[in-house]
């Protein structure tokens, strides 16, 4: 398990029967990078996964 499972699964637990639109996501990312400028390159690459993933399209 990488350490970063348990943010994930946080978040499932806490929010997993919300539903929010993505603009709500990238208004939450862009406040987090804004508060943690030193993520702001990780948070960019998870943007840019999120936005080229296509293949639920397939």
């Amino acid at each position: 398990m990488y350490f970063t499972d348990r943010g994930i699964e946080e978040l499932e637990d806490r929010r997993g029967d919300e539903e929010v639109t993505l603009s709500w996501v990238a208004d939450r990312m862009r406040a987090f990078v804004d508060l943690n400028p030193e993520f702001e390159d990780a948070t960019e690459r998870l943007a840019t996964f999120l936005a080229r993933d296509d293949s639920a399209e397939d």
